[in-house]
């Protein structure tokens, strides 16, 4: 028997099995399109997504048999913002991507009526374009039609967990844990409830927001005429970061994980503390009991990692496979002098600067794909250090080791270089698809496969643990000097 687990991320549905042991036992996959219509948007389609979860769960389905699947556990792309009509369930408009910079105006406006710090203060998350709340804003004011079908209740809104659920639930169900509504700048951290203050400054209507549910716990069960003639109760909710945290049952307070996909997400476990940040980093619930107990992180979010990667592949061409970027760093000693700031959608974590844009310095005629390669990991490096340095500085404790997973993870000379520029170990477990078993592990609470946490510690085993080694600290510098040039790239209102 197995818990399905339904990993919606922002390039593709990762379904897997996973049995009591905590062991992958199946998997499907399946991509979706990544929509640009102006620099700077980026959009999915719900059907597009919808069609990917049922490619990648009928995959795993045609290896275990639908009989042995128990529950299922939802994580996904966590600030997106989509819309769907509630009876047909397909989306009047592409939904607008956690990357999507088209609010940073707004953002701007916002900022210069003083709200910033009270907003801040309620949810943990300081004004950008990357949060749930000016992408509904922006509907608000720019598409009026999709709006006025929202506010009538001809569509619903949510995130990518509440659309899954509903089209799972046949529109039973409309919910969103607490992780995943901590995200939409929307929740007050601290009660945990929609803010009522917070609803008015973004101009959302609590009526048309789902509910606030705890992060395991059944909620409803999957409609079987709509859902591969499965009937499962849906017992497991989180977002992809906060999962990936619970899947490396980082449970205690000081544990951090690292998670390399599309971007790079650090969180550090707070416990039950509230801690706001004064380096940039963001204040999060990491996963909400049914008992109603909050376990908080600081959450540092780097924008483009394995995206860069992606770049190199897609966009420039001197790759045909991320795994080629190993090799072809290797195949030279340094950078040469090169840096690349992937901040190809703005900059996270600690900048936060949506104007932001990528840069490669240093070039000259012996500049190779090579080069550009090893600059491209040392970025991701830099990019982890420059959030690990601001958790060090707000926590006032030192970081004992960095629990790694995710796609980028298996590169062993990007976890080298990430324990040289750490100066701690890298821990990376046997498996990388920790956000997949966190939301297993949160079903599995939420219907007694497992009946506490401490369960689950046994889970883990370590894969390879690398020692830092002896690095030229001018190179981060360097780095340093690289981002202050690409920020405040783009004119206000223009690309």
């Amino acid at each position: 028997m197995a818990i399905l687990a339904i990993d919606a991320g922002t390039t593709g549905v990762t379904a897997l099995a996973v049995n009591e042991k905590g062991e992958v036992i199946a998997r499907g996959y399946s991509e979706f399109t990544q929509h640009f219509p102006q620099p700077g948007w980026v959009e999915h389609d719900p059907d597009e997504i919808w069609q990917a979860t049922l490619a990648a769960v009928g995959a795993v389905v045609a290896i275990i048999g639908a009989g042995n699947l128990t529950a299922i556990g939802i994580t996904n792309q966590r600030e997106t913002v989509m819309v769907w009509d509630r009876k047909t369930f397909s989306g009047p408009r592409r939904g607008i991507v956690w990357q999507d910079r088209r609010t940073s105006d707004l953002v701007v406006e916002l900022r210069n009526s003083g709200i910033e710090e009270k907003v801040r203060n309620k949810t943990g998350l300081g004004l950008d374009p990357y949060f749930s709340s000016t992408k509904l804003l922006w509907l608000s004011r720019n598409d009026k039609e999709v709006w006025q079908g929202v506010t009538s209740g001809k569509y619903l809104v949510g995130t990518v967990d509440t659309f899954l659920i509903s089209r799972m639930t046949k529109g039973a169900v409309h919910v969103s844990d607490a992780s995943n509504a901590s995200r939409t700048q929307l929740l007050n951290l601290d009660s945990g409830v929609w803010d009522d203050e917070l609803l008015s400054i973004f101009e959302v209507p609590k009526n048309i927001l789902p509910e606030v549910v705890s992060s395991y716990g059944e909620v409803g069960s999957s409609d079987p005429t709509e859902f591969l003639g499965l009937n499962l109760p849906i017992a497991g909710i989180a977002g992809d970061q906060q999962a990936a945290l619970f899947g490396q049952v980082a449970f205690d307070i000081g544990d951090s994980k690292c998670t390399y996909g599309t971007g790079s997400f650090i969180l550090y476990n707070t416990g039950s503390e509230l801690q706001l940040s004064k380096r940039g980093l963001l204040t999060t619930i990491a996963w909400q009991e049914p008992n109603g107990k909050i376990t908080y992180a600081l959450e540092g979010a780097v924008f483009v990692t394995g995206a860069a990667v992606q770049w190199l592949r897609d966009g420039l061409g001197i790759i045909k496979s991320a795994a080629e970027t190993e090799q072809l760093a290797n195949s030279v000693d340094t950078t040469d002098g090169v840096v690349f700031v992937p901040a190809l959608s703005g900059l996270g974590a600690p900048y936060w600067d949506p104007y932001a844009r990528g840069a490669i310095l240093g070039i000259t005629r012996g500049t190779t794909a090579a080069h550009i390669a090893r600059a491209t990991l040392e970025a991701i490096a830099f990019q982890v250090r420059d959030v690990v340095e601001a958790m060090i500085k707000d926590t006032n404790k030192p970081l004992a080791k960095l629990r790694v997973d995710g796609g980028a993870a298996v590169n062993n000379l990007l976890m080298q270089m990430q324990a040289d520029v750490l100066k701690v170990p890298v821990v990376r477990g046997m498996s990388l698809e920790t956000t997949g078993i966190g939301a297993a592990f949160l079903a599995g609470l939420g219907t007694g496969v497992w009946s506490n946490k401490d369960q689950l510690r046994s889970s883990i085993t370590i894969d390879r643990e690398f020692t830092p080694q002896a690095r030229d600290e001018w190179e981060y510098v360097r780095w340093q000097r690289a981002v202050q040039r690409s920020q405040n790239w783009v004119e206000r209102g223009g690309n």
